[in-house]
């Protein structure tokens, strides 16, 4: 089944890609979640044309995605999260909480869906995450995770 991405989807594709899945998980994954929708001729000439749009505005969005990739690596983030007395946390670290220390901490406003976690955090102390800035350029994160 093909299907048209609308955003990026880790994995599979950038926004505007027509990529070929299961019926099952676009009706249940995909479309649910608002990232993709049902190809059709004519969803494929807008896509066209917003392809045109932002490779004309890829140049400045790199520059931009990797002055932010700069700005991200050098500092570090503190998150507070409930933890135990041996330092294991009620939970896990989220996303969307990482993306809230970093505007807290000065840094840009980050889309959640950006921000990948390669290990749960589930423990006190360092911990990295990733986060996609524009399809060429990826920033580490240096999180510190404290009881709090």
């Amino acid at each position: 089944m093909k299907v048209i991405l609308t955003h990026e989807v880790s994995g599979l594709g950038t926004a505007g890609d027509v990529v070929d899945v299961k019926p099952g998980y676009a009706r249940n994954f995909l479309y649910r979640r608002g990232l993709a929708e049902q190809w059709t001729k004519g969803a494929q000439k807008q896509v066209e044309a917003l392809a045109a749009g932002r490779a004309a505005r890829a140049g400045k969005s790199l520059e931009e995605a990797t002055s932010i990739k700069g700005n991200l690596e050098s500092k570090s983030v503190t998150i507070s999260a409930h933890a135990g007395e041996s330092g294991r946390l009620f939970g896990a670290v989220t996303s969307r909480e990482v993306a809230e220390a970093v505007a807290a901490a000065g840094g840009p406003e980050l889309d959640r869906r950006t921000i990948e976690i390669p290990t749960p955090i589930k423990s006190v102390g360092p911990a990295e995450a990733l986060v996609r800035l524009h399809p060429e350029v990826q920033a580490k994160i240096s999180l510190d995770i404290v009881a709090g």
